[in-house]
């Protein structure tokens, strides 16, 4: 990456340490931190409510640069607090009943699955898992096969779960679901500012994310995509807000006809502006570049742990995302975070209960230790982090 030294001169903490979990939160570059220190300035000086419409043209940039980032349109976007927000905003908008069927797969975040249980239990719906592929990762023919027989009312899929580098095959998905009607939702936490995601591509109805992993954004604020068939079909979630619809009459009521009837009155608009300054900053870097540098990164550093004596790798499937994952067999995963982070080198765990099924699938009983890189990380740095591991592990 030709650009290297300037988007780390925006990210001044590389400086003192190195940051590794990016997939958990990442560095916000200095453009982000301003924009929310100019908003929270603002609104001391004149008000709240004032900042607000002093700063209506900035804060709409949201909605424009997030539509960017997913080939979609502004109407499109709703803005939420997190990205679990914006997937319970989802289910909620899906009038289920009892014997609907539920299509998701086994490796998938915990939050989800949490929620598919929860409706099991409230509405008697049926949850039921696709087989996997026997290179990693759902089968698409499974998929397929089920969405035939079982006519699921929501399928259900992660880009990038949480405890692995896998990428599944959303794209494939898409117009089996489209063909037999059935809603799309894809969870794209952990794929948004590291690959490119393009809703038209994957033909999902809803795709929930968060602004403060592999886009650089703030924490505290995530965005839900509504695709024009949810929006002309009319669902909505089940709690509405005013902000989302118009109360026109004792027992009547108008939804929003954008996105915006997912969304509440109250907005966190330091952080809006912050976010939308972050996703403007990937698309100036470029989200091609940011996957290209990613996988560079990730081939290396994948290849020197793979060498260290006691490691396992928990990679599956043909194609990886910059979310590694490994046990060794006398460390713990707490262990090793723990010796990085008094080197100055940040990762992250993965608990067992973050992936109940995939990691019992690979013969875990334990947590794994997660490392995920990002463009602005340097070669060196894959170095250090390597060298550092391969110390411990012999000490």
């Amino acid at each position: 990456m030709n650009n290297l030294q300037t988007l780390r001169a925006d990210t001044p903490a590389v400086d003192t340490l190195t940051h590794f979990n990016n997939a958990g939160a990442s560095l916000m570059p200095q453009p982000v931190v301003q924009a929310i220190i100019d908003s929270i300035t603002l609104e001391a000086q004149v008000g709240g409510y004032e900042a607000a419409e002093v700063q209506q043209n900035a804060i709409q940039g949201f909605y424009a640069a997030t539509a960017a980032l997913l080939n979609a349109k502004p109407r499109n976007i709703a803005a939420v607090s997190s990205a679990t927000d914006a997937y319970s905003q989802a289910l909620s908008a899906i009038p289920f009943r009892a014997g609907d069927v539920i299509l998701t797969t086994n490796n998938d975040y915990a939050s989800n699955q949490l929620a598919f249980l929860s409706l099991q239990d409230r509405f008697d719906v049926r949850v039921v898992r696709a087989g996997d592929d026997p290179a990693g990762g759902v089968s698409v023919d499974d998929i397929a096969e089920k969405i035939q027989t079982l006519r699921p009312r929501l399928v259900a899929v992660t880009h990038v779960p949480t405890n692995s580098g896998l990428i599944q095959p959303v794209e494939a998905i898409g117009p089996l679901c489209r063909e037999a009607g059935a809603l799309y939702l894809v969870d794209a936490c952990q794929s948004v500012g590291q690959l490119p995601v393009d809703v038209g591509q994957i033909q999902c109805d809803f795709l929930s994310a968060t602004c403060r992993k592999f886009l650089r954004g703030p924490r505290g604020l995530g965005f839900l995509y509504v695709s024009d068939r949810v929006l002309s079909e009319n669902y909505a979630p089940l709690f509405i807000d005013m902000h989302g619809a118009t109360w026109t009459g004792p027992d009547s009521y108008r939804l929003a006809d954008t996105a915006a009837r997912f969304e509440n009155w109250e907005f966190p608009y330091a952080l809006m502006l912050g976010a939308a300054e972050a996703h403007r900053y990937a698309l100036r870097v470029g989200v091609d570049a940011i996957a290209h540098r990613n996988a560079e990164l990730c081939t290396n550093l994948r290849q020197r742990l793979a060498q260290l004596p006691g490691v396992r790798l928990l990679d599956e499937g043909n194609r990886l995302a910059s979310i590694i994952t490994l046990i060794h067999n006398q460390k713990t995963a707490a262990e090793l975070k723990a010796a990085l982070l008094a080197e100055r080198i940040n990762t992250s765990v993965s608990s067992y209960n973050a992936a109940v099924i995939n990691y019992a699938q690979k013969g875990m009983t334990t947590a794994a230790l997660r490392i995920s890189p990002h463009y602005f990380n340097t070669d060196d740095e894959v170095e250090r982090l390597v060298s550092l591991m391969e110390h411990r592990l012999n000490g």
